[in-house]
């Protein structure tokens, strides 16, 4: 399911403006189609002017240093210091032949550290890259095999989980099914046909079920929006892996989920969803207690619903769920000119982590990559604090460590 590319007026006519410009420096319309998907993407994740603007920019420009040179004349300083921090990000592809057992060479491995270097100095970067990313993938239906494995691989291994660890799940989700969908075809194809299959009638169902849950929870005084939740081919097709399941026993294909004002009408939705519905044991996960390692935040609870099918409810605050969604790129959206956001801090505490590792790697051999890796799928240990706020360790940390966490 692809990202929704609404996009503000204003963040619009600036974007027009931006290409306005560089038909005017007679800039070719293929490169400007690719651009403008790419600072359209930028702006539905972060609603940011100069960055939406500096993306597109960047991508029209990149190759072209008379142009460069015009950058802050014609789209402003802001503008041009952040497309420079954009080329600044270099180009990191995989070698075409590359297996996922394999080592980097000592130029892919700079290229990757270089580019999460520079979206540690400036975090907005990384947003602008995955959007180019993401982009690209689209795109890649027209390209060769092997150049079409080769994007979805670097989406699979890098690009997918960093978007992951930076709680883009936007991105995230349509990053995997892009990436199985060219890597692992017939597989893609089952589910896909599956779920199509059944599409009316679980419409239907979820239409149903979605209106009794709204008169309940009116009831029960709890202001709440209710919807069916996208489905995620990739993940469905890895819960079947994990738990060998068939697609008949996975519980979220057919899913809703309720955005609720606060954290107390989350649990007395909770309360209303288990009083009309048996729960289903084993499927009941409280991340707002317990957030997951990415700062993700919601209850999950699966239950047995109308003509006995099992359904997944997320819950969560209308907070959580710009986080759930958006992630890093919500702190520009949401937060701009607030006060300090330490989930925020953390996922950039946690690029300069991966920044130190790369500081030991002593020779070309050396494996960066699968040093990147084991950070991105690191197991983690959680503490709370006196407050109750929750912080993110990595596995095998002592409480000396969870001191200096907290502490400066």
């Amino acid at each position: 399911m692809e990202i929704a590319t609404k996009v503000p007026p204003e963040v619009e006519a600036a974007l027009g403006a931006a290409l306005d410009w560089l038909r005017a420096q007679s800039v070719a319309e293929v490169t400007l189609a690719r651009a403008v998907g790419i600072g359209r993407v930028c702006a539905a994740l972060t609603e940011n002017c100069d960055l939406s603007v500096a993306a597109l920019v960047h991508e029209a420009t990149s190759e072209n240093a008379a142009l460069d040179a015009e950058l802050e004349s014609g789209m402003g300083a802001e503008v041009a210091t952040a497309a420079r921090g954009l080329a600044a990000l270099g180009d990191f592809r995989l070698p075409a032949d590359w297996q996922p057992d394999q080592r980097l060479g000592g130029g892919q491995a700079e290229s990757l550290r270089r580019m999460l270097l520079a979206s540690a100095q400036d975090p907005r970067l990384i947003v602008a890259r995955l959007a180019a990313v993401l982009v690209d993938l689209r795109a890649a239906k027209a390209a060769d095999n092997s150049q079409r494995r080769q994007q979805a691989l670097a989406a699979r291994v890098v690009f997918g989980p960093l978007a992951n660890r930076l709680g883009i799940w936007q991105v995230k989700w349509e990053l995997e099914d892009l990436a199985f969908r060219y890597l692992e075809p017939e597989a893609y194809q089952r589910i896909a046909a599956a779920l199509a299959e059944r599409r009316q009638d679980r419409e239907n169902y979820i239409a149903a079920m979605l209106a009794t849950l709204q008169a309940e929870l009116a009831r029960a005084g709890v202001q709440a929006e209710i919807y069916g939740r996208p489905k995620h081919i990739f993940s469905i097709w890895r819960k079947m892996q994990r738990k060998q399941l068939a697609f008949e026993q996975i519980f979220d294909v057919r899913a809703l989920r309720i955005v609720c004002a606060t954290v107390p009408d989350c649990y007395a939705a909770l309360g209303v969803v288990h009083g009309l519905y048996a729960f289903i044991p084993g499927e009941f996960d409280d991340y707002i207690a317990t957030p997951k390692d990415n700062h993700y935040r919601s209850i999950h609870t699966a239950v047995i619903g109308p003509q006995d099918r099992a359904v997944e409810i997320q819950i969560r605050t209308q907070e959580m769920h710009a986080q759930a969604e958006l992630g890093l790129a919500a702190h520009w959206r949401y937060k701009e000119g607030g006060g300090r956001d330490t989930r925020n801090e953390r996922r950039i505490e946690w690029l300069r982590s991966v920044l130190g590792t790369g500081d030991k790697v002593a020779a070309p051999e050396a494996d960066y990559l699968d040093q990147v890796r084991r950070e991105l799928f690191a197991d983690r240990v959680y503490a709370l604090t006196p407050k109750g706020e929750v912080t993110d360790l990595p596995q095998g940390s002592t409480p000396l460590d969870f001191a200096y966490q907290v502490h400066t």
